[in-house]
C-alpha cells in the first residue's frame, strides 16, 4: 500500500487511478529500478529535468506569493529551497560524473514534453489560484515520493540507486508529508471540508489529471532515443 501524505491527494489519486498507475510503475521506471535503462536514456531524462527543476522552482515561488498565511509562505518557500539546494544538487552531481559540466546542463534544450508540463503548470498560477497551482504541482513532489519508496523496496541494481535513494530518504518524504498536510489545510481553509461538493472540486480534478497525464509524458521523453 503506497504511504499516505495527504487526505486529499489520496482522493485525487482514487479518482484517476486508471493514469496514476501509469506514471507511478512507468516502463522508465521499472527500467530504472532494474538497472536496463541505458545510461543514455537517463542523462537525458535527468538534464531535461534540471531544467525542469527550475520552471517549478518559480511556481513555488509563485505559491509562496499567492500564500494567504505566513505559515503558508514558510512552507511553499521551503519548498523552492530544496528544489534549488538539494534535488538539482542530485542532477548536477551525476551529470559531472558523467562529462556533463554545468554550463552544458544549463544550455540543455527543452523538449517539447519538458515545455509543456512546465507552461502548463505555470500558468495554472498565473490565472489560476493556491489551490489550482498546489494541485498542479502535487503529482510531481508527492508522485515522486511515492515512487522513490515504491523503487527502493524492489530495485535489483545499483546502477541508479543514488536517484532512488534520492526520492526514498527521510528529507524528501518529509518534504511530502510537509506538501500533504499544506494541502489537506488549504482546501479545508478555501472551500470546506464538504468540498466534494461543490464546482471547484471539479475544477482541481482537471488540473490534477492532466499534470498526471504530463507526467507520463515525460516518462516516455525519456525513453525516446
Amino acid at each position: 500500500m503506497s504511504v499516505i501524505y495527504s487526505k486529499v491527494f489520496s482522493e485525487l489519486i482514487s479518482e484517476h487511478k486508471d493514469i496514476w498507475s501509469l506514471y507511478t510503475e512507468h516502463s522508465f521506471l521499472e527500467q530504472l529500478a532494474n538497472g536496463s535503462l541505458p545510461n543514455a536514456q537517463f542523462l537525458k531524462y535527468l538534464k531535461q529535468d534540471y531544467i525542469f527543476l527550475i520552471h517549478f522552482s518559480r511556481a513555488w515561488a509563485l505559491a509562496t506569493a499567492k500564500s494567504d498565511s505566513l505559515d503558508e509562505m514558510v512552507i511553499t518557500s521551503s519548498i523552492m529551497h530544496s528544489l534549488i539546494n538539494e534535488e538539482m544538487a542530485l542532477h548536477i552531481r551525476i551529470c559531472e560524473r558523467e562529462g556533463i559540466n554545468i554550463k552544458d546542463l544549463k544550455s540543455t534544450v527543452e523538449t517539447p514534453e519538458n515545455i509543456a508540463y512546465t507552461r502548463y503548470v505555470l500558468e495554472a498560477g498565473y490565472s489560476g489560484d493556491f489551490l489550482d497551482l498546489l494541485i498542479s504541482l502535487s503529482p510531481c513532489v508527492l508522485g515522486y515520493g511515492q515512487i522513490g519508496l515504491r523503487l527502493k523496496n524492489m530495485f535489483t541494481s545499483q546502477k541508479y540507486k543514488e536517484w532512488i535513494d534520492t526520492y526514498s530518504s527521510p528529507e524528501y518524504q518529509n518534504v511530502c508529508f510537509k506538501v500533504g498536510k499544506l494541502i489537506d489545510e488549504a482546501v479545508s481553509s478555501r472551500i470546506g471540508n464538504d468540498y466534494h461538493k461543490i464546482g471547484k472540486w471539479k475544477i482541481l480534478n482537471q488540473y490534477f489529471r492532466k499534470a498526471t497525464l504530463l507526467e507520463i509524458e515525460f516518462w516516455e521523453m525519456g525513453l525516446k532515443p
